[in-house]
């Protein structure tokens, strides 16, 4: 899996850069080698908005494109709730690919 981080009205620190790593390493164990993953780290500068910092991240897989989008007012909380939804939507990905609903149907001979 190769992760990619970007900043968008925010530098993104090395610390965090890290922690994004190690939360977002687990999907390697579910995704193919040459997956690409990119991490979107943007702080709404409104004010009014109490939930600020927004993590976004696309996964490109072989079949569909998966997004997610989390957003709190920690960037380290939008990071683990961004990781938590992803790990679901790529086991539901991964679940669906190895299902072969043909092969499972129950066949009626007659006898």
């Amino acid at each position: 899996m190769r992760l990619q981080v970007k900043g968008k009205n925010v530098d993104v620190s090395p610390s965090i850069r890290e922690y994004a790593e190690t939360k977002l390493a687990r999907l390697a164990k579910q995704l193919a080698e040459p997956t690409q993953v990119e991490l979107e780290l943007s702080e709404e500068r409104n004010p009014s908005i109490a939930a600020s910092h927004v993590a976004e991240a696309t996964v490109f897989t072989k079949g569909p494109t998966i997004r997610a989008r989390e957003a709190s007012p920690d960037m380290r909380a939008s990071i683990d709730q961004l990781a938590a939804k992803l790990e679901r939507q790529v086991k539901r990905y991964q679940e669906k690919r190895h299902e072969e609903p043909r092969r499972r149907a129950q066949h009626h001979s007659e006898e």
